[in-house]
């Protein structure tokens, strides 16, 4: 992988799409959610599974934190046994790519 840092607002297209497609490429099924009216607040960026396992994955910039909403979020699906996580580059979603060898 390249490294690209994910810039620009803090839920950009890119940065997003730059995640989703390394997912996608590794063979996750990957759901992108927005936020709205009635919408569970805090709720990732995005939802990944693949063979039985569930990761939550919240996009941020460099320097970007979580609002509280998604602390609590981050809280409750970890206090389940489920994997949240915080990408601030591709390279953080990485670990998670069961498929992609590494060459260095």
């Amino acid at each position: 992988l390249n490294k690209k840092v994910l810039a620009g607002a803090k839920t950009g297209n890119g940065n997003i799409e730059a995640v989703r497609n390394e997912l996608r490429k590794d063979g996750w099924l990957v759901i992108r959610h927005q936020q709205g009216l009635g919408a569970y607040k805090g709720f990732a960026d995005l939802t990944a599974v693949k063979e039985g396992k569930t990761i939550y994955v919240e996009i941020k910039t460099p320097t970007g934190k979580l609002s509280e909403w998604q602390k609590q979020f981050k809280h409750d699906i970890e206090a389940h046994g489920a994997q949240y996580i915080v990408c601030r580059s591709v390279e953080d979603i990485t670990p998670y790519l069961t498929s992609t060898q590494q060459l260095f």
